[in-house]
């Protein structure tokens, strides 16, 4: 079992007036998440000006889930990660991934190419954005020491990189359907199992190191877990009504409930660092009542 504490993160999907960030923020800290995090998905709000306003109004960890590296430039990058930290005290956590969403890269007139392009992407960004991060030469220049770096996705190229670099892995839960690699699969408890432990056959002597986080897809509090299960049969057709029981990107249950699922994921698979979406904000507060100090 991982001695690490638990961490809760909420990603932002949407934000409706210029004054939301703020109220969001305090409400997010009250409800004692530890990180607000905004994704990197056109149609949804910018990633570093909306952590700033955050930043400015509650005192949490901030970060990207993540940026979509192929939409950045990594010398601009570099000062954006650095602008960011020292704007907000030294909170900053910088999420990043190779991005998979076509229609995104042909609205901004960006090649796709194939999984190695955009993982090579990755991995030039990567480099020279820490490589200038970490030159006294360059300005201006972040409050930590380093910056927390986050790589996100599910391939084994991905988890390999994460393993040689990353100070946090955020495992997706999710793989692409054998029949159309731009769509989707969920994964159950021992498809996860095979993507953890091949992480760590990556990670080698880093793996029990570096933070493993998973972002959660759908929360509901509920006394009947069975007939909830069953509710989301069609949203995953390929899973018996068995498996769905062991989805770990699926939390569904009373509190009570919730509460074990996640320490089942730390005690199975050293995940301490939990997100969820924004919808589920109020809803999964109470389980993080549960597990603080546990």
């Amino acid at each position: 079992m991982s001695e690490r504490p638990f961490r809760f993160g909420l990603n932002v999907m949407e934000l409706t007036g210029p004054l939301e960030v703020a109220a969001l923020a305090r409400r997010v800290a009250e409800l004692d998440y530890d990180v607000l995090l905004v994704p990197d998905h056109l149609g949804f709000p910018a990633p570093f000006p909306t952590l700033v306003a955050a930043g400015a109004t509650a005192d949490l960890r901030l970060g990207t889930f993540v940026l979509n590296a192929a939409f950045h430039n990594p010398a601009l990058l570099a000062r954006e990660v650095a602008s960011t930290d020292v704007l907000t005290g030294g909170r900053f956590e910088l999420g990043i991934g190779a991005g998979y969403v076509a229609e995104e890269f042909e609205t901004a007139g960006l090649a796709y190419g194939t999984a190695r392009d955009r993982l090579d992407r990755l991995v030039a960004v990567v480099d020279t954005v820490y490589a200038r991060l970490a030159d006294p030469g360059v300005a201006p220049r972040p409050t930590q020491p380093r910056v927390p770096l986050l790589i996100g996705g599910n391939g084994n190229r991905l988890l390999t990189l994460a393993g040689e670099r990353a100070d946090i892995v955020a495992f997706t839960g999710a793989a692409p359907a054998p029949d159309d690699p731009s769509a989707f699969r969920i994964l159950t408890a021992d498809g996860f199992a095979e993507r953890v432990a091949f992480f760590e056959r990556a990670a080698g002597a880093r793996a029990g190191v570096i933070e493993r986080n998973l972002l959660v897809q759908d929360v509901q509090i509920t006394d009947d877990r069975e007939a909830a299960l069953a509710a989301r049969a069609g949203r995953m057709p390929h899973l018996s009504a068995a498996e769905r029981a062991t989805v770990p990107t699926l939390l569904v249950g009373s509190v009570e409930q919730i509460a074990a699922q996640v320490r089942q994921l730390r005690d199975r698979f050293g995940i301490t660092y939990i997100t969820i979406l924004q919808p589920a904000l109020e809803s999964f507060a109470p389980v993080i009542a549960a597990l603080r100090g546990t």
